[in-house]
């Protein structure tokens, strides 16, 4: 079976053309903006200052003893440490929740692209139970995901630590960072291919079929590994496709005076701007997918909206 890659593509394109600007309306663009917010919510991340400011480092080891500095330091301010880590769970729990928002999100969106309509009630009481599963293995993938670079990162602070009143060369410091880079890499590109499946294909799959995501993770598996280097290829049309949308992002960007990075910042506005983006992405996963058999295909609603008419929540 020959799989194609730039058909789908084509038909995604073609499928977003024709519901986003054929006619324009701006009623459905802002109702589906909506929904395609709230299922990226979480998936982009803003940037992070994580620099720290030093007025000095004398040497490595002032560097690796910071993490047990500011143990000691906690333990002698227990009021501080309260407030650390009451915000440490406020932040948690709102995270959660997010994660939480955007399950139910990305089947409101999906379900809009398929139906060829803009909804927000129907789907969001319809695909509770689906988001729910849903959410439930975000989170478990997300915290094991947690749990492994923070075990990697304490492994890498402990041998650093431990071999630096020993046999700390600048060759062994060398290895221990290169070795630790190497092992976080293969994680990201892990998680990153493993979050891909589940986006494009586990829930595709669960909408589908109506089934938990457990199961569609079961039945995804056994067309994945008769098909690995598909699907392979297509985390490298993806990849490629996205930084193709980046570059035009940023070449844009520039030519409005950074008007348009500043709109992009705002929470839903910029969901709005990148709709067709991520219209096209959405649609792309469906045709994609339905290339396998009608286990996996997914029946896209074809007819066209009578000019003007748009299905509001």
């Amino acid at each position: 079976m020959a799989i194609e890659y730039i058909t789908p593509l084509s038909r995604a394109w073609q499928r977003m053309l024709s519901v986003l600007f054929r006619p324009f309306d701006l009623g459905l663009w802002l109702t589906l903006g909506f929904t395609a917010f709230l299922s990226e919510l979480l998936n982009s991340y803003g940037g992070f200052d994580n620099k720290i400011k030093q007025d000095r480092v004398g040497d490595l080891e002032e560097v690796l003893r910071l993490p047990l500095e500011a143990r000691d330091w906690l333990l002698e301010h227990p009021t501080w440490s309260k407030l650390i880590v009451i915000a440490v769970l406020m932040a948690l729990a709102l995270i959660i929740f997010l994660l939480w928002l955007s399950s139910r999100g990305k089947f409101m969106f999906l379900d809009n692209v398929v139906q060829r309509r803009a909804l927000i009630r129907q789907p969001w009481q319809e695909f509770r139970e689906l988001a729910w599963s849903l959410w439930q293995w975000r989170l478990a993938i997300g915290l094991a995901i947690v749990a492994l670079v923070g075990m990697l990162l304490y492994q890498a602070w402990q041998e650093l630590y431990h071999h630096y009143a020993v046999d700390m060369s600048v060759w062994t410091v060398l290895a221990i960072v290169l070795k630790t880079i190497v092992l976080l890499a293969s994680l990201a590109l892990i998680a990153a291919y493993v979050l891909l499946l589940q986006d494009h294909f586990i829930i595709p799959i669960m909408y589908k079929h109506r089934c938990p995501a457990g199961e569609a993770w079961r039945r995804f598996l056994t067309l994945h590994w008769d098909h690995l280097g598909s699907f392979i290829l297509y985390g490298l049309f993806v990849l490629l496709l996205q930084v193709v949308v980046l570059a035009v992002v940023v070449f844009v960007g520039l030519m409005t005076c950074c008007l348009g990075f500043i709109l992009l910042l705002i929470p839903y506005i910029g969901s709005v701007i990148l709709l067709p983006i991520t219209y096209a992405f959405r649609a792309l996963s469906v045709e994609f997918l339905a290339q396998f058999g009608a286990e996996f295909a997914i029946e896209l609603v074809e007819l066209p909206r009578p000019s003007g008419q748009v299905a509001h929540p």
